[in-house]
C-alpha cells in the first residue's frame, strides 16, 4: 500500500544528499537472508541513475557523499538522518557496524545550516528507513517492515488527514518516493516495468503525476530500496 495524500507542502524538496556505493556493499551489505550476489558494476550504474533523476531531471541541489569501504551499508544514508523541516535528527542505527556511518551525514546537514538533534542515548537504537511522516501533521512513527501492514490503521487513527489507497500487488514495489516539486508539480519515482510489471502498471493510472520508473534491482538484493538512498530536504529559502 502507497499512501497518496497531498497537501500543498507535503513532498516539497529542495535538495537531496546522497551517497556513492562502496565495493564493499556485494560482499558485506547487510541483508536480512543470504540471496543472489551483487553485482556492483550494475548496482552502481543504477544508483547513479537514481542521482540523475533527483538532480539532472529535477533540478534538486543534490549533495554527493563518498563512499567509504570500511561502511559497506553507507549507500542508505536514509538510515542515519531524519529530517523534519529544517531540523535534522540524527539518528543512532540499530546494527553497530552502521553507527559511524553518521559522521559524513551530519558534516553535510551541518553545511546546510540544518538545525541537529542528535541521539545520545547508548540505549537508544533507530533507523531513519522505520520513521514515516502522516502528510497532514508531520507526525512521526517507528515501524518494523513486518508491521508495514498496520501502517493504514494507524495513520487513520493518528492523523486528521484523509488518506486515498493505492494498493500494488508487490510488497517491494510499494516502496516509493513522492516529490512536490513546483516547476514540476507531483512527481513519482516508482520501480520500472520491468522489475515489476504488475505494480508498474497500477502506478501509471496516475495521470496526475510525473511519473519517474526507476531501477535498484541490484540494491535490493541488500534489502535496499528508492526511499533508502537519499536524505530529501526542504529548504524554505531555496524553494
Amino acid at each position: 500500500m502507497a499512501s497518496l495524500g497531498h497537501p500543498a507542502a507535503f513532498g516539497r524538496v529542495t535538495h537531496a544528499v546522497v551517497r556513492a556505493l562502496p565495493e564493499s556493499l556485494s560482499q558485506h551489505a547487510l541483508r536480512r537472508a543470504k540471496g543472489d550476489e551483487v553485482d556492483f558494476a550494475r548496482a552502481e550504474r543504477q544508483h547513479q541513475q537514481y542521482v540523475g533523476v533527483l538532480g539532472s531531471k529535477l533540478g534538486l541541489q543534490v549533495v554527493e557523499l563518498p563512499a567509504d569501504e570500511s561502511l559497506p551499508d553507507c549507500v542508505f544514508v536514509e538510515d542515519v538522518a531524519v529530517v523534519c523541516e529544517e531540523t535534522a535528527l540524527l539518528t543512532r542505527p540499530g546494527a553497530p557496524s552502521r553507527r559511524k556511518e553518521v559522521d559524513m551525514m551530519k558534516e553535510a546537514l551541518e553545511k546546510l545550516q540544518l538545525n541537529i538533534v542528535e541521539m545520545k542515548d547508548e540505549n537508544a537504537t533507530l533507523d531513519g528507513g522505520d520513521v514515516l511522516f502522516t502528510a497532514q501533521n508531520n507526525s512521526l512513527f517507528l515501524l518494523e517492515n513486518r508491521l508495514l501492514w498496520k501502517a493504514r490503521c494507524i495513520m487513520q487513527q493518528m492523523s486528521d488527514h484523509r488518506y486515498d489507497k493505492l494498493t500494488v500487488p508487490d510488497d517491494m514495489a510499494a516502496n516509493c518516493v513522492y516529490l512536490n516539486i513546483p516547476s514540476k508539480g507531483h512527481v513519482l519515482l516508482y520501480r520500472t516495468p520491468e522489475e515489476y510489471p504488475e505494480s508498474a502498471k497500477v502506478y501509471e493510472k496516475l495521470k496526475d503525476h510525473l511519473l519517474i520508473p526507476v531501477s535498484i534491482s541490484e540494491m535490493e538484493k541488500v534489502d535496499g530500496l528508492l526511499t533508502c538512498c537519499s536524505v530529501l530536504i526542504n529548504k524554505k529559502g531555496d524553494s
